[in-house]
């Protein structure tokens, strides 16, 4: 028999993260299926169910070294508790929101890093903060934006050129294809790495409470996380998805295969590594990157502006909001 004790003031806490999960599939689920509904190689409804089943493969099949690292790797498990959990996932929960409400796609990889963050300090101090787990967070940085962007065009340019004897014709019917599969790729990735991140936290509440003595992620928390991040990018996705897919570059067939595909391959190398990248970041880098292997002047750079300051403001802005939780769930508590 479970012991109900252990888990009455686990619940709640569970709770936010599942709450956090679904804010994820709103706001950053969606990168991985934006291009493939934008170019209309397939429906919103068919992307967002191969998103939801390839997410929760990837993070079947893929290890648990980037949720371990989420979990470990950016404060001390051991001089934290309970309350630095909700305070983390609070945070997530009211930024993502309100990014989402003005079609801005942000970070959730760096607002749970920053919120836990925060509430550490908060909490226990600027001891609870672990260097390894933070400079795989600075190389995740350089992935999701110096090489998701030079991997695209690097793509684009091939693909123009071996491309440049084919009909135009013949150039969207295959890759409107082809970029089903790019897509596929890029959502699997993405469970690779992205989904992993509130498995971990989860799995992290798990042993804070009391409920697991050592830090693994079963198998029923990846289900069960995975299948809210679907549910989260099937009812409110289409705000982030109109912003990656319509609103940075016009986008073709080749072009999304190409962003997709070069997205995914960065992504999937960081989770090898155990490197938490932002997939809004890798996503925005490569759409920007085939835009301007196209020509400078495809990209709405006004709306990337926009996007990147959101970014730079994420890091300050959630590891004050996770100080601010942890201290009044602190008094309340």
């Amino acid at each position: 028999m479970p012991d109900i004790s252990l888990w009455l003031p686990l619940i709640p806490v569970l709770l936010l993260v599942l709450a956090a999960e679904f804010v994820n599939g709103w706001t950053d689920s969606p990168n991985a299926i934006a291009t493939v509904v934008s170019t209309r190689a397939l429906s919103p409804s068919t992307a967002v169910a191969m998103a939801a089943v390839l997410n929760i493969a990837g993070a079947l099949t893929t290890g648990t070294a980037v949720a371990l690292t989420v979990g470990k790797g950016i404060v001390r498990p051991e001089v934290i508790d309970l309350t630095v959990v909700a305070a983390a996932t609070l945070t997530i929960i009211l930024w993502s929101t309100v990014a989402w409400y003005y079609g801005i796609p942000t970070s959730e990889s760096h607002e749970l890093v920053a919120g836990l963050t925060g509430a550490g300090l908060a909490v226990a101090g600027p001891s609870v903060l672990l260097w390894g787990g933070w400079q795989k967070v600075l190389i995740g940085l350089g992935f999701s934006t110096i090489l998701g962007f030079s991997l695209s065009m690097l793509t684009m340019t091939v693909l123009y050129w071996s491309l440049r004897r084919v009909s135009l014709v013949s150039i969207r019917n295959t890759f409107s294809k082809l970029q089903i599969f790019s897509a596929a790729f890029m959502a699997f990735s993405h469970g690779s790495n992205d989904g992993q991140k509130f498995m971990g936290l989860f799995s992290l509440a798990l042993v804070l409470g009391g409920v697991m003595l050592e830090f693994t992620v079963p198998v029923w928390v990846i289900l069960l996380c995975g299948t809210v991040m679907g549910i989260g990018t099937a009812v409110g996705g289409w705000r982030i998805i109109r912003t990656m897919g319509f609103k940075l570059t016009k986008l073709e067939p080749v072009t999304g295969f190409a962003a997709e595909t070069s997205s995914g391959v960065a992504i999937l190398l960081a989770s090898h590594f155990g490197i938490p990248l932002s997939t809004t970041h890798t996503v925005t880098m490569s759409i920007l990157g085939v835009g301007a292997t196209r020509r400078f002047s495809a990209v709405r750079w006004g709306m990337a502006r926009n996007i990147v300051i959101a970014w730079i403001v994420t890091f300050p802005a959630c590891g004050a909001l996770g100080y601010l939780f942890a201290k009044l769930l602190g008094l309340v508590f």
